[in-house]
Parts: C-alpha cells; structure tokens; sequence
C-alpha cells in the first residue's frame, strides 16, 4: 500500500472507499482491459480500447460498450471521490492524468473494474473555505476527468454524450440518497444535504460542459409495481438491452414506458 495512502486515510476511512468504491492500489495483471484513463482521450485508442472490453459484456456495438463502460467508470471514480469528499472532507486527485482503470473480474466472472490512482496525495477542506475547495474537488473530478472523456467516447464510439452523462448522474444519485448516510454523523448528515444539493444545481463549468449535467436528469420519481418506494425513469436508454441475450428493457428504461 502506498504511503501517501496510508497517511491520507485511517484503516476505517480506507475500508468503504476500497471495500465497496473499487478503489486499489494494485496494478492488474490483465493488461488487456487495463488502461490509463488519459489514453483514452485519443480517439484511435478509445475506440480499440472499447471494443475490447465489449467483448466482456457481450455487447453487439461499441456504442452499447461504451455505454456500459462508462456506469462501471462513473462509479469507481465519481463515487469514491465524493464519498471521501462529503465523509471526510478530503479531497482525492482525480483529474485524467492521474487515473488508471485496473481490469479485474468477480468470482462470477463479471467484469468490474478498479480504480488505480497514480498519486494518492489529497488536500483538506479548511473551516473558512470548504466551497472553494469543494469547487477544486468537483472541477478536477468532473471537467478535468468524466467530463472530457464522455466526450472522447461520445465521438468515437458513436454514443449519446446525454447517455453517458446519465449513467453518471444514477451513480451519484444512488449514492447520495441511498448509501452515504448509512454510518453520517451530524455534521456529515449535514454535509450530505449541501453537496448533493450544490451538485444538482453547480455552474456547468466545474463540469466541463455549458450546463450542469446531473441536475437535468433529477425528474420527479414515480411508483411502479414492481418496486416498494418511487423511483426515477430515465431519460435516456444505457443501451443493456443490446447486449447478448437480453432482449427485453430495464424496469426504469423511458423505451420501456413509450
């Protein structure tokens, strides 16, 4: 383990973000799937890249790969980064240069990704300063990260930007709704309101885009039967249902509902 890493987080702090947010500090031995995630903003690269790892999902296109690239990829870095953001009040380096996709498969032979950080140094929210520093996190996350590489797979993969974004945006909703409060304090409760509502209304530069992307896809929720508590439809397809053998549309797919 790194000693920057180490000394950034306690054994406690590191456990959810490695555990369950797929951070690592180990590098793959598959190198195929692995890929530093700079690599991937040259377009040649991006489409060879993606159509490898559709292979793992059976995707029938490289626009349903990327797709499904891109929720495994939000996750493993938007949501860790948030988490050590709202939780802890510190903030990872998670611009483009700094990150590294580690290829590993579960024992059921799904492909899940980790992610690798090349430099685990991280800066400390002040107690006069937090949402200038939080401003730093979300823009080196989001326009110097997510934001650039959506459009590098946008372009040559011949996917929705909107899609992708979206596919973000659940990842984030899930986990500000669902998962961050499970063990929150007072003061983390507290921080949990404000950043989740700061990041459905923040200006669209901090995400590299003219508006902000995640605060577009916030519809109101819906009761469906199948589920207990309301829940969003989409507004755009993730494209799962081209992959082999699935022929049929998420419950929360808006294809579903036409």
């Amino acid at each position: 383990m790194p000693i920057a890493m180490q000394a950034s987080f306690s054994p406690q702090e590191l456990e959810p973000l490695t555990a369950q947010f797929r951070l690592t500090s180990e590098t793959s031995e598959d190198r195929t799937h692995s890929v530093s995630s700079a690599r991937l903003l040259d377009a040649a690269e991006c489409a060879s890249y993606i159509g490898r790892v559709s292979g793992l999902f059976g995707a029938t296109a490289n626009s349903v790969g990327a797709s499904l690239f891109a929720k495994r990829y939000s996750y493993m870095v938007a949501v860790p980064v948030l988490y050590a953001m709202t939780m802890y009040n510190k903030g990872l380096k998670a611009s483009i240069d700094n990150c590294h996709v580690e290829s590993m498969l579960r024992e059921d032979g799904v492909w899940i990704p980790k992610l690798r950080l090349g430099d685990w140094e991280t800066s400390i929210a002040g107690d006069h300063d937090r949402r200038e520093w939080r401003d730093r996190v979300l823009r080196s996350l989001f326009a110097d990260n997510i934001g650039k590489l959506w459009r590098a797979l946008s372009k040559a993969n011949r996917v929705s930007a909107a899609t992708l974004w979206e596919n973000t945006a659940v990842n984030i909703y899930w986990l500000y709704e669902k998962k961050i409060g499970e063990a929150a304090d007072s003061a983390q409760l507290s921080r949990i309101r404000e950043d989740y509502d700061y990041l459905l209304s923040a200006p669209g530069e901090l995400f590299g885009e003219k508006s902000n992307p995640l605060g577009k896809f916030d519809s109101p929720k819906v009761l469906l039967p199948e589920y207990e508590q309301p829940i969003r439809i989409r507004k755009t397809c993730c494209l799962y249902y081209q992959t082999e053998g699935e022929r049929s549309y998420c419950s929360i797919c808006p294809k579903d509902k036409e």
